[in-house]
């Protein structure tokens, strides 16, 4: 069964998502003002400015459901189903469902569609991979029961190498990313959007960074090979760089053989505001958002919707 986007993408057929689903991530910008009541306003507040020119709004349903009460009406909801972060008893970065939620539970709260992230490092052990691609197929089905789209994020990783922003892990992203999202297209995950991670590191791309392991016919490469490894629709996290850099990267993919649906991005567009929030308080960090943050979401959308391929229902 073919799933209904249509919530989550703008009048073009493209998403243009604002996700401030972030936790852990959150509370360590907010520092020692990350209290869960600190969460759940800062969420609100980016629902309350954003949303209205975004085409659908990722949160968590642990501090963010006052904030999908807030946003703009015509905007999809998109809930997570993951914990925060991974399991760090054991390895592998094995993830975990919200232990008190279920996707019956997350429509029930209004979600529009699913969302789950995971860690995954193609070239692991195939008894870590195994248990990570029976907890998705558990997702998928749980979604397709619910006749609820399933967006499955994908983070890659090495713990050989470490460092997934460094030098040497940018020369295997490619093949991390490419192959991750290869295998999760298949039908047994029951996937409806990939999202996922650009398939180079930017700054290490000549032209782009101080330092470049590879060159942009190599990362031209990598784009159509991402394209290739895939035919359900697809769309990129902005993974914490910088807005300008995002953008670059948005217009170096569609320019390059990349026909991804749009993005879906969080950091890109608020981060600037958690240090006012910590700072100063409530209104300076809404008044960050409704300035630099509406910019950097502008912006970005005008980009979006010039490289980005609308989504065939």
């Amino acid at each position: 069964m073919v799933k209904d986007l249509s919530r989550l993408v703008d009048e073009n057929g493209i998403y243009a998502a604002v996700a401030v689903d972030q936790r852990g991530a959150l509370r360590n910008l907010l520092g020692d003002k990350g209290t869960p009541e600190n969460l759940s306003l800062f969420k609100k507040l980016v629902s309350e400015v954003l949303t209205p020119h975004g085409s659908s709004f990722l949160v968590d349903p642990e501090y963010g459901l006052d904030a999908a009460k807030a946003k703009d009406e015509k905007a999809g909801l998109i809930l997570s189903y993951e914990q925060t972060g991974y399991d760090q008893s054991r390895p592998g970065r094995l993830p975990r469902l919200i232990e008190d939620q279920s996707v019956r539970r997350l429509v029930e709260a209004g979600a529009d569609a699913v969302k789950f992230l995971l860690y995954y490092d193609v070239d692991e052990a195939d008894e870590i991979n195994q248990k990570k691609q029976a907890l998705i197929e558990r997702v998928g089905t749980e979604c397709q029961a619910e006749n609820v789209p399933f967006l499955l994020e994908i983070l890659t990783y090495d713990d050989s190498i470490g460092d997934e922003k460094g030098e040497a892990y940018a020369k295997v992203r490619p093949h991390k990313v490419n192959e991750a999202m290869r295998v999760f297209s298949e039908p047994r995950f029951q996937v409806d959007t990939l999202k996922v991670e650009i398939p180079v590191n930017m700054n290490f791309v000549e032209g782009f960074g101080d330092k470049a392991v590879m060159t942009q016919a190599e990362a031209a490469e990598a784009f159509k090979a991402q394209d290739a490894a895939t035919n359900i629709p697809y769309i990129y996290l902005s993974g914490g760089v910088s807005a300008q850099l995002f953008m670059d990267s948005l217009q170096f993919a569609a320019d390059h053989g990349a026909h991804f649906n749009g993005i879906l991005c969080g950091r890109a567009t608020w981060k600037g505001a958690t240090t006012a929030l910590a700072d100063a308080g409530e209104e300076a960090a809404k008044a960050w958002l409704e300035s630099e943050g509406l910019d950097n979401l502008t912006a970005l959308n005008e980009v979006n919707v010039k490289t980005a391929t609308p989504v065939q229902f």
